[in-house]
């Protein structure tokens, strides 16, 4: 698998669960990984097995815990202990729950936004996390939020939602996003596919040099 230079826009790859998914990951060098530690979600993996998937992990792809309405207590204990780099709250926290995170943790907080209208563009944009995530639903459905409610973006963001080899370049060529993030995207029968893997970053980073 040839490894090509990294793009200027960033690329996270989430919802890894296994020790493949974590090879794969080295040898493309995303700028980040996730792990999605909701129990509901169908990638939802333990925080014994993020341990061991973090030690396998290349030490320049940053790690991402994916979480929903979780303790801060939690993030903050799984950010310390370094199971984790980052914590991105995809579920119903607000500024206080944000406010009350960074009491505890001075590492980087991505909070996710579900975008049906202007009014939740206008909420990301006043977020005080370090970096907004915008998605269509709940995540990790493969589906599209209207791209043109983008223009109102006034802040550099993570874009989710129905990204795959097929939709990625004209999202990076035309919306220039600070980073994307896939799942369902880069999956085959539910698991992740190295080949879609690859040809997602490479698509990412074909297209941001244009």
């Amino acid at each position: 698998m040839k490894q090509r230079e990294k793009s200027k826009i960033k690329i996270k790859l989430c919802g890894l669960m296994r020790p493949s998914d974590i090879e794969t990951a080295n040898l493309l060098k995303p700028d980040y990984v996730g792990f999605v530690f909701a129990k509901k979600s169908r990638r939802y993996v333990s925080l014994e097995r993020v341990r061991t998937l973090k030690e396998l992990l290349h030490p320049e792809i940053t790690a991402v815990g994916v979480f929903v309405d979780e303790e801060p207590e939690a993030v903050a204990e799984w950010l310390s202990a370094g199971i984790i780099d980052m914590a991105q709250l995809h579920g119903r926290e607000d500024e206080a729950y944000i406010k009350r995170l960074r009491g505890l943790t001075d590492r980087p907080l991505i909070k996710a936004f579900s975008v049906r209208n202007e009014r939740d563009i206008t909420e990301a944009c006043a977020s005080t996390a370090d970096f907004v995530l915008l998605d269509a639903g709940e995540g990790g459905t493969g589906t599209a939020f209207d791209r043109e409610l983008l223009t109102g973006m006034n802040r550099p963001y993570f874009l989710a939602g129905g990204l795959d080899v097929s939709t990625v370049g004209e999202a990076v060529k035309r919306w220039r996003p600070y980073a994307v993030d896939v799942s369902s995207g880069i999956e085959t029968d539910g698991c992740k596919d190295a080949g879609k893997m690859q040809a997602f970053v490479e698509s990412v980073r074909k297209y941001d040099a244009i």
